[in-house]
């Protein structure tokens, strides 16, 4: 298969029936969590969800979730923080690498990096 038609993580790729054979959910429960706001699937044109798989990862964890005896509510707030703590990692990691790239450019440079610091910490 070419690359360009590889499914990716983020790209919407399979049909509701398929998602929700996939992760062993009724299509109706997939409808439910996405009116909770659990997940968003992407749409086509014609408004046909697509669900990638991302989105069967996030299925699964919320069905994981359910199984514990978590609430929607506290699904939704679990959810939330996971995302808020990748995004968190995700910024932590680009800020590791721009600053040792800046301390590898040379002398001088270092007001830049305490600089930076400051600016990250102060979300």
């Amino acid at each position: 298969m070419p690359n360009d038609q590889r499914p990716r993580p983020g790209r919407g790729v399979y049909a509701i029936s398929v998602a929700a054979e996939l992760t062993g959910l009724d299509p109706q429960t997939l409808r439910l969590y996405e009116r909770r706001g659990l997940l968003t699937p992407a749409r086509t044109g014609g408004g046909t969800r697509r669900y990638s798989d991302d989105d069967v990862v996030r299925l699964q964890r919320i069905s994981a979730l359910v199984a514990g005896g978590v609430n929607i509510a506290g699904i939704a707030q679990i959810l939330a923080l996971q995302d808020l703590n990748g995004e968190l990692e995700s910024d932590l990691s680009h800020l590791r690498s721009e600053n040792a790239r800046l301390r590898h450019t040379g002398p001088g440079n270092e007001h830049l990096v305490a600089t930076r610091g400051r600016g990250a910490r102060q979300r």
